[in-house]
């Protein structure tokens, strides 16, 4: 298992190779994709950072402040210098395949999505920070 800082560095690392913008907002629900896909596909967490209900959507709050400092803006592909040799090459596929998914949705579309499902809309509530556990991502992606 990873730390969150860490994918999330390999998230931006692949998506500046590939030429795809990203910023914090958008790396937050790819973040959220990736978790879904270890949990489905692997049977395990890709990170054991939590993820929280916030207002624009799932969150790890960690990474959040991590790249924060970017505010809305793309993130630079330098942040991710190193990163791929952090992540084992059966893993990068499945993270590769994340972000290639989700590449063709602006974060805004993103947000929207995760919006309509049950693991955020659940436990959502405003001025919570409430926590999507594992179990209802898991639950949630294994019926769709």
């Amino acid at each position: 298992m990873y730390s969150a800082i860490d994918v999330a560095k390999y998230i931006i690392w692949y998506s500046k190779k590939k030429g795809y913008a990203i910023s914090n907002l958008k790396l937050q629900k790819i973040l959220y994709f990736v978790q879904a896909a270890f949990l489905v596909d692997c049977g395990k967490e890709c990170f054991a950072d939590s993820i929280e209900a916030w207002d624009f959507g799932p969150v790890v709050p960690c990474v959040y402040r991590y790249f924060k400092i970017f505010g809305s803006s793309d993130i630079p592909k330098s942040v991710g210098i190193d990163a791929e040799e952090v992540i084992m090459r059966s893993d990068r596929k499945i993270i590769n395949e994340m972000v290639d998914q989700c590449a063709e949705y602006s974060a805004s579309a993103l947000v929207e999505i995760t919006h309509n499902q049950d693991p955020w809309k659940n436990v959502y509530q405003k001025g919570y920070n409430n926590v999507i556990t594992p179990k209802a991502i898991k639950a949630y992606f294994e019926e769709e």
